[in-house]
């Protein structure tokens, strides 16, 4: 049940068919393979070869959702803000776990396509944006054992101050001849890490004493040195592969460290804009799913002589779950359409993280308030299995943990509102 009242974009028969034409990719490929996954015991299977996440994948390299960040004089796909919202809140609608995958898969070569040094651009980016069969699968190596969600915060530079509170960090690159060699273990919660053939790596560099001083690189994960663990057995998200990855003694070229003090600080704190802009939309689709669900199951469940949708106080959670939905796509678009300008658009890279950050606490919070809602009118039918409501209710619990906690997300944003405003 889409609502649109914007009529620049109600009214624009190319943004219409591109929703309807992801819209109808999501419901017919997407979803399937996500319920599918979902329901596998063994999270080893999920990343199996003959698994249905591989089929996923490649249809959705074909389609160009890899490309969707990544600039477009190096093959991206060439959305604007609008069009990157529309995209990514249908494939949310359809699996926010498999939306992860496509999204961390772009990290590496997207933040290599804005600050990109050497031969990375030939080497690695343009063999990763014509790939189509997933020979290239990237993840985002940002939490480690001791440091979960702060160590994102490290990178806002607003709680820089606090930083040398935090752990100073397990994964340390050093100089090594003409390259760098990595060392240290990154934490079980990385997605897509056990499928990954490279990674966006967090590092800190020498002295080592403090998650500010670190960089940003591109490591091959399939190379002497690498051990990548099982994939995590989980509550929510299950359709997206997670676990750890460790270092030892790992090489990499020196163009391959992309982002280095000074510019670490500003520019891994806009590519957070960015993500957070993604995960706050893809949480959208997720509520809108839950709302949609809901609101069909309510016409067809009778209950005491008449269908749920006739009761007061069913209609009175249907009409805050659709505040909710709506709320959040505009609030989300609006915030994109921002960040798009700054980062993609005039290249000024000053982007408001306080409202980045908002914008994805907002989406994963009214996507778990939404589905919390959506099960209560479920009733008994919504805790099982049967019901597609009873995962989305999982995947989103998981999202107000999954990309930094909500509460440190919020504790992040109000360091930039004191200090910046």
């Amino acid at each position: 049940m889409y609502f649109e009242i914007d009529p620049k974009i109600g009214e624009d028969k190319g943004l219409s068919l591109l929703r309807e034409e992801t819209h109808r990719f999501a419901e017919e490929v997407i979803r399937p393979a996500a319920r599918e996954l979902d329901r596998m015991s063994d999270p080893e299977q999920v990343i199996a070869k003959d698994s249905p996440y591989w089929d996923v994948l490649k249809q959705m390299k074909k389609l160009g959702y890899h490309r969707i960040f990544i600039d477009q004089d190096y093959g991206g796909l060439g959305v604007n803000a609008t069009e990157a919202h529309i995209i990514l809140e249908e494939l949310g609608w359809g699996s926010v776990g498999l939306t992860t995958a496509i999204g961390v898969d772009q990290i590496a070569p997207a933040v290599a396509s804005l600050f990109a040094m050497g031969d990375v651009i030939e080497n690695l980016v343009k063999p990763w944006v014509e790939d189509t069969e997933a020979k290239y699968h990237g993840c985002w190596g940002v939490t480690e054992p001791d440091c979960g969600s702060d160590y994102i915060m490290a990178c806002e530079e607003s709680f820089l101050p606090h930083v040398k509170e935090l752990h100073p960090g397990e994964v340390r690159a050093d100089k090594d001849g003409d390259g760098w060699v990595i060392n240290g273990p990154k934490s079980s919660w990385i997605s897509s890490a056990p499928t990954a053939t490279h990674v966006g790596l967090h590092v800190t560099l020498p002295p080592h004493d403090s998650l500010a001083n670190g960089a940003f690189c591109i490591v091959p994960l399939e190379q002497e040195g690498v051990a990548k663990g099982k994939p995590v057995d989980k509550l929510g998200l299950r359709d997206d592969p997670q676990g750890d990855i460790s270092f030892d003694n790992v090489h990499i070229p020196d163009d391959y460290m992309l982002i280095r003090p000074p510019f670490y600080e500003l520019r891994i704190g806009q590519i957070i804009c960015v993500t957070s802009c993604f995960m706050g939309t893809i949480f959208t689709g997720l509520a809108r799913a839950a709302f949609e669900e809901a609101l069909e199951y309510s016409k067809n469940r009778v209950q005491g002589g008449k269908p749920l949708c006739e009761h007061q106080l069913v209609k009175q959670k249907l009409y805050k779950m659709f505040e909710k939905v709506e709320s959040s796509r505009y609030y989300t678009r609006k915030i994109m359409e921002h960040v798009w300008e700054r980062i993609y658009t005039e290249r000024t890279f000053d982007a408001s993280s306080r409202h980045a950050l908002s914008a994805q606490i907002y989406g994963k919070r009214s996507a778990f308030e939404v589905a919390y809602e959506a099960l209560q009118i479920f009733g008994g039918y919504g805790l099982t299995k049967d019901f597609l409501i009873e995962k989305l209710f999982r995947d989103a619990r998981a999202g107000l943990i999954e990309d930094g906690t909500t509460e440190v997300l919020g504790l992040a944003a109000a360091y930039n509102i004191v200090q910046e405003c």
